[in-house]
Order: structure tokens, then C-alpha cells, then sequence
């Protein structure tokens, strides 16, 4: 009875459901002229399939319904949708309220017709598309709320009509467009958009001055117009939008000093006026914006000192005012109470005093940069209280005791890059004997000891640092050879010791840097690894302007930098190797012999400088396969031939090839003799390699025949006293008849 009971019970509830079924269905099924407009906009896209089989519209996926069948939403955004807009496709979907086709391949342009029709749209999101052109003369529904167009191809002022039907507009997002005019702050004005929360113009080309207007949208939360082209002063009336909790506007040529009034932002948490021309001094009530979390100032005229109520804004996370005219003895400053922050960047100002102690109490700081200042003093032992410092630059500051410092921050656990450069000037390079039982730095991957006239040779202990990527030790007096433990390092990649006093030859371990080898398994090695901060001491070209900025370790170019120096010797055949190479700078020392014809299996390489050696033969017409070449100098050697036609060498000026009497050939106004080939010259090239490797041999078989030839002779001399009584008499015998003729 029990089971017949619940075989009952079961049979009513999938009746019930069967049912509720049936009657949702009659619901939500579709309009058949709706049904009709999405088949047939879904024809015009060349994309995967949308599986718009069934019957009724309700159930297809990305497509909403009300309860009386009419579509209301339409979300398909990152579909891989290709194909154009349409509009006489959407013309028909009446009660349309949400329409997200972003993150896909649409192009054309936003004709008035497509807006006329969705007069119910709330919410319009195209954004990550390829639509291009002007925009309509207004806004398509007086109900609209998100209006997203960034990332597009549009172009042309934005009418200020636009915004007339915006009275329920609170987020607009036209970034990463090409719009051009006034930024509109007509969209601000009362009886426009009262609600409006967001404001993104940034990564377009506005100019002009920012126009009155902006302070009346008193719920305006995030303003961003950075990277554009805006001048003129900070309007004033912006300070009357109290609520506003970021201001972006990174990237333009505002000026002027920053108001007092910037107190009146008591939600501000973002603030952004980095690469600007802003002036003047900070306010010096700048503490009562108690929640203010980033601060990018840097880049600009700002002087005076640091005023002292920046201290009480205690939820500060980033701290940027580098490069300004700032000054005050930055020691002084309690950065205690900072205890949120994690980046502080005062470079490049007039700082003094001393790395405040009072910062070692910030225990979630990640990265310190107070290059370019005139700090002084010794780093302190206090600093190893900062357990997650990865970035710490301290270079151009009157700093002492390299030794003492390097002791101390080999025990940072978590460093990966360090920035000295420009400060310990003239100290020693630490050495093995000063780094006894050495084993830290094991996470580092960036050593910069650049420009601080260091002497000694380059240590032992560099050789465990197993994780460095970049070692710059340019611009220094380091002396003695390039130790070949340094081609074991396996994550190495960039490698710079110009302007020292370095000598004997180019160690062929170098040719066998792993991270430099085309093995997928081991180039991989250089990964992604964001920096804290941008790096600015890596040059591609030294004529080009081509300064790498990016913070991303894998972006710098692999190189092998070791120009201006006093090596020796040959360039070693094996550099063929190093096929991920994109910088070799051999000038200015004493290299001989040939160039290698391998260097042309250097495939990546931009940049070549063989320039002001003892080079002789000719420039291997392999070279014209280096199709990535920006630089090219092989001038003041001993080269001969034609230069190899028909690549870009002759691209390059006339200047890369001179002081090479016997060279001819584009781009030398001297012009090649015509019975004399490239072929007699490859053999010549030939000839002079041959030679280099025979010379040796030549001596070895001499010293070989003398030994064999005077032994021979001698040493039976020695041994036999028969042949030496033989030899004798036969001396004596030849010296009476030469006697006997000359009588």
C-alpha cells in the first residue's frame, strides 16, 4: 500500500511539472516577427553557429523574454559574432532593454535608424569591436542607463545633442576611440544626465580646455580623460562634484597648481595627474582626504616639500611623485602611519637626508625607488623587516659602502630586482673574500651596478645567483676577463659590461647561454615576470629612440653588450648559437681575425657593432639573411671586398662602413673593381681563416724537425763511441783538404 502510495504521489508531481511546463512555454514563447529579425540577423554574421534551432526564440541562448513572449534582452558578448551591425535586422525587437554584443568583430557604424527603433533600451554595450564613424545626434531611448562604445574605431566631435534624452544615463564609456573636440561637458548640465556615476573619455585625442560644466554632476563618482590631448587649467567648478571617488586624466597638458579645494573630495580614493605640466606647491591640507589609496603624481613641475599631513592619509596603497621638482629632508617624514603602503616612488627630485627609518615600519611595501635624489648615508640592517620587498632602486644618490650593503640585502629573501646605479661611486666591487659562504640574492633576476666607476673584477659570487636574468655593470673601471662561468647561468639573457677596463678573450662558454639557445624548452625560461616599476636603462639602438619602458622582464632584447673595452682575440665561431640574440655590441676594443659566417644563424638579431677592431677579410654576404637588422657598424677595421648586395646593408648610412680603405661598394661612394668577385673574395675570406688556423701548425712541425734532425745526429753522437771516433776523423780529414785546395 506504502508503495502504491508514493508511485501515486510521483505520478501528480510530474504531472505538476509537465504541466507548469506546458504553461510557461505559452508564456515565453516568442513573437514570430521577433523570431524573424534575430534568423535574419544572425544570417549576416560569418561566425559559429548561434544553434538557433527551436521553435520559440525564448530558449535560444543569449536571448531573453518577458512574460508576454516580447525579447527583452539580447547578451552576446565574446560570441566570435563577425559581420555588421545591421540595423534593419534589430529594427523589430520593439521592447529590447538590454543589448551586449561586445568583445566580438562587428564593424559598421551607428546609423540614427538603429537607435530610432530600440526607444526601450537601458543598458548598450559595444564595446572591443571594430565599429567606426560618427555618432548619432542622440542617445536612443530616454530610458537609457550604460552606454559602453570603448574600444572601437569611432571618430568626430560628439554632439552635444547627444545627451538630450540622457536624463537616466549614470555610466558613459566612449575610451579607446579615436573622438576628437571638447571633452562635452554638456552631459553634466542638471536637467541632462542628474544620475550620471561614470565618465570615461581616456585613449582618445580631445583637446582644449576642460569646459565648465563637470561640477554639476553631483553624483559623478569616476572622471577619466587621460591620454588625450587637453590643456588649460584644472577646472574649478569640478571641486563642487564632492562624490567623486577617482580622478584619471594621466597623459595631457594640463597646468597650473592643484586647488586647495581638492579637500573637498572626501571619497577620493584614485587620483591621477601623472604627465602633466601641473605646478606649484601640494596643498598642505592634502591629509584630510582620509581615503585616498593611489596617488600618481609624477611627471610634472610640483616643488616645495612634502607636506606633513600626507602622513594621516593611512589607507594610502601607492605613493607616486617621482620626477617633479619636489625637495626637504625626506627623512623627517613619519611613514609609519602608512602602514597599507606597498609602492613609494620619489625619484628623480631634490630630496636629502637620509632612507627615512620610519619606512621600514611599512611592513606590506613592495617596492622602494629613490633614485636621483641626494640621499646619503649607509643602508641600514632595518631594512630586512620588509619580508615582500622585490623592487628596490637607490641609484644617483651619494650612498656608501657597496660592501656593506650587499651583505645586508643578500638576506632579502624576496628581491628580485636591485637598482644601484650611480651611487657607491668609486668603491670596489665586492669580492669573494668580502661575500664569505655567500648564498643570497637566490631570487633575483636584475643586478644594475651601472655607472659608479666600481674597480676590482667581476666576483665568483654572481656565478649562484641562479635566477638573474640581467646583469648591468656598464660604466664602470671592473677589470680582468669575463669569467666563462657566466655562459652557466641558466636564466640569463641580458648581458651588460661596456665602458670598463675588461681584457682577454671572448669566452666561448658565453656561445652557450641556455636562455639564448633555440630550445622551446629553455627560451620559455624568460617569462613574464612583472616589475613593480618600469626599468629605464635598456636601449635597443643607440641611434634610434627606442628606450624600453615596460615592466615585463620577457620585453627587454636579449644582449650581449661588451663594447668599449680592451678584449682580444677572435669572435668565436660558436656565437651562432645564440640564435635568440638581439643585440651584439663588440666595438671599440681588440678583436682580429674574420667575422664568423656563423653570426648569420643569428636570425633575431637588430643590432650588430663590430665597429673599431683589427677585423680583417670580408663581411660574409650570409649576413644579407638578417632581415630584423635596425643597426649595423663594422666601420674602422681592416675589412676588404665588396659589401654584399641586395640586402639591407645598403640601407644603412655610408658612416657604418668607413675607415676600411680597401671596402667598395654601395653605400661607399667607391665602387668595386669588376674582376673582382665575390667569389675571390669568399676565398679570400677563406684564405685568411685558413691561414689564422694553420699559422700554429707551421710552428709545431719546425720545432718538430729541429728536434728530430738535431737528436738524430747528436744523439748517436753520444751513445756510440765508434761513430763519434768516425765522425771526428772524418772532420779532421775534410779540415786538411780544405786546407790543402786553399794552399
Amino acid at each position: 500500500m506504502r508503495v502504491q502510495a508514493y508511485k501515486l504521489m510521483a505520478h501528480d508531481f510530474l504531472l505538476f511539472l509537465l504541466f507548469s511546463c506546458i504553461i510557461s512555454t505559452n508564456i515565453h514563447a516568442c513573437k514570430q516577427t521577433e523570431r524573424s529579425s534575430l534568423l535574419s540577423y544572425a544570417s549576416t554574421l560569418s561566425s559559429p553557429p548561434l544553434n538557433w534551432t527551436s521553435l520559440d526564440c525564448c530558449c535560444w541562448k543569449g536571448i531573453t523574454c518577458d512574460r508576454d513572449g516580447w525579447v527583452t534582452r539580447l547578451l552576446l558578448s565574446s560570441k566570435g559574432l563577425k559581420g555588421g551591425i545591421s540595423p534593419f535586422s534589430l529594427v523589430n525587437l520593439t521592447h529590447l532593454t538590454h543589448l551586449n554584443l561586445s568583445h566580438n568583430s562587428l564593424y559598421g557604424s551607428l546609423e540614427t535608424q538603429f537607435f530610432l527603433s530600440l526607444n526601450q533600451l537601458e543598458i548598450l554595450d559595444l564595446s572591443y569591436n571594430h565599429i567606426f564613424g560618427e555618432l548619432p545626434l542622440s542617445l536612443p531611448s530616454i530610458n537609457i542607463r550604460i552606454v559602453d562604445l570603448s574600444s572601437n574605431h569611432f571618430f568626430g566631435a560628439i554632439p552635444s545633442s547627444f545627451f538630450q534624452r540622457a536624463s537616466n544615463l549614470t555610466s558613459f564609456n566612449v575610451s579607446n576611440n579615436t573622438f576628437a573636440g571638447y571633452v562635452p561637458s554638456s552631459i553634466c548640465l542638471q536637467h541632462y544626465s542628474p544620475f550620471l556615476r561614470r565618465l570615461d573619455f581616456s585613449s582618445n585625442v580631445f583637446s582644449g580646455n576642460l569646459a565648465p560644466g563637470l561640477g554639476k554632476c553631483s553624483k559623478l563618482q569616476v572622471f577619466r580623460a587621460g591620454h588625450n590631448n587637453i590643456s588649460g587649467l584644472f577646472p574649478e567648478d569640478i571641486y563642487n562634484a564632492t562624490k567623486v571617488e577617482e580622478i584619471a586624466l594621466p597623459f595631457n597638458s594640463l597646468h597650473g597648481a592643484i586647488s586647495d579645494k581638492i579637500v573637498n573630495f572626501t571619497n577620493l580614493a584614485i587620483l591621477d595627474l601623472s604627465f602633466n605640466q601641473f605646478g606649484g606647491e601640494l596643498p598642505l591640507n592634502l591629509g584630510k582626504l582620509s581615503k585616498l589609496k593611489f596617488v600618481t603624481l609624477d611627471y610634472n613641475n610640483l616643488e616645495g616639500v612634502l607636506p606633513p599631513s600626507l602622513m594621516n592619509c593611512t589607507n594610502l596603497v601607492e605613493l607616486h611623485l617621482g620626477i617633479n621638482h619636489l625637495e626637504g629632508d625626506i627623512s623627517m617624514l613619519d611613514f609609519s602611519r602608512l602602514s597599507q603602503l606597498t609602492k613609494l616612488d620619489l625619484m628623480i627630485n631634490n630630496f636629502t637626508g637620509t632612507v627615512p627609518v620610519s619606512l621600514y615600519s611599512c611592513r606590506f611595501l613592495k617596492a622602494i625607488r629613490l633614485t636621483g635624489n641626494h640621499l646619503e648615508g649607509q643602508i641600514q640592517a632595518e631594512i630586512l623587516s620588509l619580508k615582500s620587498l622585490s623592487f628596490l632602486s637607490l641609484g644617483f644618490n651619494q650612498f656608501t659602502n657597496l660592501t656593506g650593503a650587499m651583505k645586508i640585502l643578500m638576506r632579502c629573501r624576496s628581491l628580485h630586482a636591485l637598482f644601484l646605479t650611480g651611487s657607491f661611486v668609486g668603491e670596489r666591487m665586492p669580492s669573494d673574500d668580502d661575500m664569505v659562504d655567500f648564498h643570497g640574492f637566490q631570487n633575483l633576476r636584475i643586478l644594475a651596478l651601472v655607472n659608479s666607476n666600481l674597480t676590482g673584477q667581476i666576483p665568483l659570487w654572481l656565478s649562484k645567483l641562479k635566477n638573474l636574468e640581467v646583469l648591468a655593470l656598464r660604466s664602470n673601471q671592473i677589470t680582468g676577463p669575463i669569467p666563462s662561468w657566466l655562459g652557466t647561468l641558466p636564466r640569463l639573457f641580458y648581458i651588460g659590461l661596456s665602458e670598463n677596463r675588461i681584457s682577454g678573450e671572448f669566452p666561448k662558454q658565453l656561445c652557450r647561454l641556455p636562455s639564448l639557445l633555440y630550445e622551446p624548452n629553455i627560451s620559455s625560461q624568460v617569462d613574464n615576470y612583472e616589475l613593480e616599476f618600469p626599468a629605464f636603462s635598456f636601449t635597443l639602438s643607440k641611434t634610434g629612440n627606442q628606450t624600453f619602458t615596460s615592466q615585463t622582464l620577457n620585453s627587454y632584447p636579449a644582449t650581449i653588450d661588451l663594447s668599449k673595452n680592451n678584449i682580444n682575440g677572435y669572435i668565436p665561431a660558436e656565437i651562432g648559437q645564440l640564435q635568440l640574440l638581439r643585440k651584439l655590441a663588440l666595438d671599440s676594443n681588440n678583436f682580429s681575425g674574420i667575422i664568423p659566417d656563423q653570426i648569420s644563424n643569428v636570425t633575431n638579431l637588430e643590432v650588430l657593432n663590430l665597429s673599431m677592431n683589427h677585423l680583417c677579410g670580408i663581411i660574409p654576404s650570409s649576413l644579407t639573411s638578417l632581415n630584423f637588422l635596425k643597426e649595423f657598424n663594422v666601420s674602422y677595421n681592416n675589412l676588404e671586398g665588396p659589401i654584399p648586395v641586395g640586402s639591407q646593408l645598403q640601407t644603412f648610412d655610408a658612416s657604418a662602413f668607413e675607415g676600411n680603405p680597401k671596402l667598395c661598394g654601395a653605400p661607399l661612394p667607391n665602387k668595386c673593381e669588376p674582376s673582382k668577385g665575390i667569389d675571390a673574395d669568399h676565398k679570400n675570406n677563406k684564405d685568411v681563416d685558413n691561414g689564422l688556423h694553420q699559422l700554429p701548425w707551421f710552428y709545431i712541425f719546425t720545432a718538430l724537425g729541429f728536434i728530430v734532425g738535431f737528436w738524430g745526429v747528436c744523439g748517436s753522437l753520444v751513445i756510440s763511441k765508434t761513430w763519434r771516433y768516425v765522425y771526428f776523423r772524418f772532420i779532421d780529414n775534410l779540415q786538411d783538404r780544405l786546407y790543402v785546395m786553399i794552399s
